[in-house]
């Protein structure tokens, strides 16, 4: 016999699609219909699934990866099983979409449903401003249904009509349809030379709806993120 503090790891009897285990573990009820994952991110499952590599999510998607750095490295699953998906032990964050848009930092993406939400590669706008930061590109996801987000910690959602809204391009994990963005710079002679805060470029928030700020920063590793 074996004894432990065992209750509270027991699998959740609640049975939304997309339903947390715990914080950092979320479980997918796959009869609901097939998801999209990122590659990588199973961990567990139970009765029946299959695992399809997604690649770029088409060709028109794979050349803006290409030419963007950006992207999703995805898996199509399908059965009629139990998912467990995480990522590194980060926190999980389930949202449902009902016929709307969310934009989201690609490195922050976990699963999202297959048939229902499109999604693609899309430029920040910022105009010169945002080419002197390098170009700013993000995932847009579209439709009806759930989705699942990742955060370095718990996030912080901020209502951008409440103020004039700025954040770290690699800290913004997400913003709604109704949020315009641009790109803050704050260029002079010290910056230049190496003697500037080290946070010249944000992402600037304005218009209607809230942005998504993990407390922690995405790497950056050559052309992408992780």
């Amino acid at each position: 016999m074996i004894h432990g503090q065992l209750e509270g790891f027991k699998e959740s009897s609640a049975a939304d699609p997309f339903t947390l285990q715990n914080k950092k573990l979320l479980k997918v009820f796959l009869h609901y219909g097939p998801v999209i994952t990122r590659r990588g991110a199973m961990v567990a499952y139970q009765g029946d699934a299959q695992f399809e590599h997604g690649g770029s999510g088409g060709a028109a998607r794979w050349m803006k990866k290409v030419a963007t750095g950006e992207g999703l490295p995805i898996m199509n699953v399908q059965g009629t099983g139990e998912l467990f998906l995480a990522d590194f032990a980060k926190d999980i964050q389930v949202l449902y979409l009902e016929n709307d848009m969310l934009t989201c930092n690609g490195a922050n993406v976990l699963a999202f449903h297959a048939a229902s939400i499109q999604w693609d590669i899309q430029r920040v706008s910022g105009g010169i401003a945002g080419m002197m930061a390098g170009g700013l590109y993000n995932v847009t996801l579209q439709g009806t249904g759930y989705v699942a987000l990742t955060t370095n910690g718990e996030p912080v959602i901020l209502d951008v009509a409440a103020a004039p809204t700025f954040a770290d391009a690699q800290a913004v994990v997400a913003w709604t349809s109704g949020v315009q963005t641009g790109i803050k710079t704050d260029v002079s002679a010290k910056t230049l030379i190496g003697r500037g805060s080290g946070e010249s470029i944000q992402v600037a928030f304005g218009g209607q709806g809230w942005v998504m700020v993990q407390p922690s920063e995405n790497i950056v590793l050559g052309s992408g993120t992780v």
